[in-house]
C-alpha cells in the first residue's frame, strides 16, 4: 500500500510540474499577488501610516525630489496591480506613497486598494490642476475645502425638457458664434449629484453628494501653511512674475476631462465658482470618505485651463507647480507631528 501511495504521489507530482511547465502564466499573477500581500502583512505590522497618491510621473519626480522622502530599509516598495506602493517616512512620519495614474477611475481604484490593504490613517492627494480663478497665479499652491465631479450629467436632445433637480445647466446654443444664430444640434447638458455610499450611512443606500468636503480639521492644520516660501523659478532663466502663494478653502471641479477651454473654464467659474480644474481630486476625496478616513488635496496651478492667449503653459510650468506642491505636503506633513 505504502508503495502504491508514493507512486500517486510521484505520479501527481509530475503532472503538477508538466502542468507549471506548459502554462507558466497562469500561476504568475496569483502567485506575485501571494507574495506582495505577505509584504503587506509584514509592512502593516510597522503602521498606521499616512497614504500619499500622487497622479503622474512629473508628480512623482518632483515629490522625491525633494529628497524628504526616506524608503524603509527592508521593504520599501510592493508592487500591486500594476502600481509600486513606496514605503518609507517622511519627517519620522511613516507613509505609504502610490502613483495612481491619470483620471477618476484610476484615482478611486489606487485609494480603494490603498485603504482596503495597507494600515492607513488618512490620504493626502496632491499634484497640478489648472487655474481657473483669475486671482489666483500659475505656481500657487491651493486646498480646496470641496471638490465636484462636474463629470456626471445627462446629454439631453435639443427642445427636450431638462430635468429639473440637475445642479446646473449647459445650454450649448448659447456659445454659437455669432450668438443666437443658427440651430445648435447638441442641446443642453444637466449636471447631477453624485451617489454617495458610507460607512456611517444605511448599507446598500445612497445619499445625493455634489460638494465632497475635505477633512476640516486637516484643513485647520493646512492653514498654518499660508505665507510659506515657493519657488518662483524653473530656472535660472526662466521665472514667473510674481511670488506664488498658498490658499486653503477655495472650491475644486474633477471630471475625466483636461479643461483647456476659455468659455468652459469660464462656465465652471460662473456657475459652481471653482478655482482649480483636475482629473482625480474628487474620486480619492469621496472613497476616502466612503471608507471613513480623513483627506485633503494639495494642487498646484500649472496652467490657466484655457483662460491664456496663446498655447497651454503645463509644460514650462508644469514642473514647478508640481515641486511647489510636494513642499507644501512634506512641511504640511511636518506640522502633522
Amino acid at each position: 500500500m505504502a508503495a502504491k501511495f508514493i507512486t500517486r504521489c510521484s505520479l501527481l507530482m509530475q503532472v503538477l510540474v508538466f502542468f507549471l511547465a506548459v502554462v507558466p502564466n497562469a500561476f504568475a499573477l496569483p502567485l506575485n499577488r501571494l507574495k506582495s500581500l505577505t509584504v503587506i502583512k509584514e509592512v502593516n505590522r510597522r503602521g498606521p501610516y499616512l497614504g500619499l497618491i500622487t497622479v503622474y510621473e512629473p508628480e512623482e519626480n518632483a515629490f522625491f525630489a525633494t529628497g524628504a522622502f526616506k524608503p524603509h530599509e527592508t521593504h520599501p516598495f510592493v508592487d500591486l496591480s500594476g502600481r509600486r506602493y513606496r514605503v518609507g517616512k517622511i519627517h519620522g512620519e511613516k507613509v505609504i506613497y502610490v502613483r495612481c495614474g491619470v483620471g477618476m477611475v484610476n484615482a478611486a481604484a489606487a485609494t480603494q486598494q490603498m485603504l482596503d490593504l495597507f494600515d492607513i490613517k488618512g490620504i493626502i492627494h496632491f499634484g497640478i490642476a489648472g487655474n481657473a480663478n483669475d486671482s489666483m497665479s500659475i505656481g500657487d499652491v491651493i486646498i480646496p475645502k470641496q471638490f465636484a465631479n462636474t463629470g456626471i450629467w445627462g446629454w439631453v436632445n435639443l427642445n427636450s425638457t431638462t430635468n429639473l433637480s440637475d445642479v446646473v445647466h449647459l445650454d450649448i446654443a448659447s456659445y454659437n458664434v455669432p450668438k443666437g444664430e443658427g440651430t445648435n444640434l447638441l442641446g443642453q447638458i444637466g449636471y447631477t449629484d453624485e451617489e454617495f455610499y458610507s460607512e456611517l450611512g444605511k448599507p446598500n443606500t445612497a445619499q445625493p453628494l455634489f460638494w465632497a468636503e475635505t477633512s476640516k480639521h486637516w484643513l485647520h492644520l493646512a492653514a498654518n501653511l499660508e505665507g510659506m516660501e515657493l519657488e518662483q523659478c524653473v530656472n535660472s532663466s526662466l521665472c514667473l512674475p510674481h511670488k506664488p502663494k498658498l490658499v486653503v478653502g477655495l472650491r475644486g471641479s474633477t471630471s475625466n476631462i483636461f479643461v483647456d477651454n476659455a468659455a468652459y473654464r469660464e462656465f465652471l467659474v460662473r456657475n459652481f465658482h471653482v478655482s482649480s480644474v483636475d482629473m482625480e481630486s474628487a474620486a480619492v476625496v469621496m472613497t476616502s470618505l466612503s471608507n471613513g478616513f480623513p483627506v485633503i488635496v494639495f494642487r498646484g496651478l500649472s496652467d490657466l485651463a484655457g483662460g491664456q492667449s496663446g498655447g497651454n503653459a503645463i509644460l514650462k510650468f508644469g514642473p514647478l507647480a508640481a515641486l511647489n506642491t510636494a513642499k507644501a505636503v512634506v512641511q504640511f506633513i511636518k506640522t502633522l507631528q
